[in-house]
């Protein structure tokens, strides 16, 4: 149907409120989907990535909220750096808020994130570091990678003016949080940006009479509700029962730790999916990523076990006999590790999406170990 005169097409309407937004808000239906998620940046864990999205290989999205909240000593900041590298290596700009202090430059270095485009800034507040986002943002910037490290700990501008009696400035971040999530949210997709937030994980106390809700969920995040909602993909680190906590080398001594990850919430269809890998923290400062690929596939058709010896049916039909020991150095070998990704993405990620199997092989990993 052509257009009466004087009166814009759908086109001429987008141009026009896209120019009075300062954004590209507005889109027809033969643009790109803006609501679509079309990039992801790697979190460092093939398993992880492997969960997040139903039916695909993902990561955090790409001009979205992400919220990743964990115990004591998870990995949540070793896990922030992974991303920031990953992100750097994707052209991605990083802008690193360390609240906690704690952000070692070796470390980022052995991470291997670009040194050229990673940018740590100290915040003196919450309301200081969400404005410092939004002036990036507004001001044309894209692909940028913005991380908080951590929600928690940040002080708001009353806790700084105020004394330590928390009474002074009660729930002063969730409303300054409320407020910024709604501002933030079109600026990030809009520019191509997104925004990691480190938060922690506390026990749920239930009050007196009402031992439901912890019951229901045995953890807690700070900073008030608005987070929950806006985040596109939050994700839970804790750590494995004690037996499984730790990883020791020859002499017993602790190297290491292994941690669980659980989606607690995603817009993409896998929300309770849950995963284990391994972080090193000793002389070498790793994820086992290969490691955890193998404990992935454990139990496929394709991979085979008879006491010390596991076979591999490779694509083409071809038996590999190698032992667990040898993992590793198999999987510097391109056919084998192409073997192991094709079962990877079918075990892993196409499996879940067609829900083929019980859903207990994807939901309640340690409960099968009992």
């Amino acid at each position: 149907m052509k257009n009466k005169p004087g009166k814009l097409g759908v086109k001429g309407l987008a141009t026009v409120i896209n120019k009075k937004m300062g954004f590209s808000v507005a889109h027809t239906m033969s643009d790109n989907n803006p609501s679509e998620v079309s990039d992801w940046i790697p979190t460092g864990c093939t398993w992880l990535d492997g969960i997040i999205c139903r039916g695909k290989m993902a990561g955090i999205p790409v001009g979205r909220i992400t919220e990743i909240a964990g115990l004591e000593a998870s990995g949540k900041s070793y896990m922030a750096a992974q991303i920031a590298a990953n992100a750097t290596a994707k052209g991605f700009s990083v802008v690193y808020f360390d609240s906690e202090a704690a952000m070692d430059f070796d470390f980022l270095r052995k991470a291997g994130v670009d040194e050229e485009n990673f940018l740590r800034v100290t915040p003196t507040s919450v309301e200081n570091m969400l404005e410092t986002i939004e002036t990036i943002l507004v001001e044309g910037n894209e692909d940028v990678l913005f991380v908080w490290d951590s929600l928690a700990n940040t002080p708001t501008e009353s806790d700084n003016a105020t004394s330590f009696n928390p009474q002074d400035s009660m729930a002063m971040k969730a409303r300054i949080l409320s407020k910024a999530m709604q501002k933030l949210t079109i600026p990030l997709n809009e520019t191509n940006s997104t925004f990691l937030v480190l938060n922690q994980l506390k026990k749920n106390i239930p009050r007196p009479g009402d031992h439901i809700s912890a019951m229901i969920d045995p953890f807690v995040t700070p900073g008030g509700k608005s987070m929950q909602y806006a985040a596109s993909l939050r994700i839970y680190l804790t750590g494995r029962k004690a037996k499984a906590s730790y990883i020791l080398d020859d002499s017993g001594f602790r190297i290491g730790s292994e941690v669980k990850a659980r989606i607690k919430k995603s817009r993409f269809g896998s929300e309770g999916r849950e995963c284990f890998f391994k972080i090193l923290w000793g002389d070498e400062v790793r994820i086992q990523n290969d490691e955890g690929i193998f404990e992935a596939i454990k139990g496929s058709d394709r991979l085979k076990n008879a006491g010390a010896w596991y076979t591999l049916v490779h694509t083409d039909g071809e038996e590999e006999k190698f032992q667990s020991k040898m993992w590793l150095e198999k999987m510097e070998n391109e056919k084998f590790r192409s073997s192991v990704m094709d079962i990877f993405e079918k075990e892993v990620v196409l499996k879940f999406a067609n829900r083929d199997g019980s859903a207990a092989d994807f939901y309640d990993l340690e409960a099968e170990e009992e």
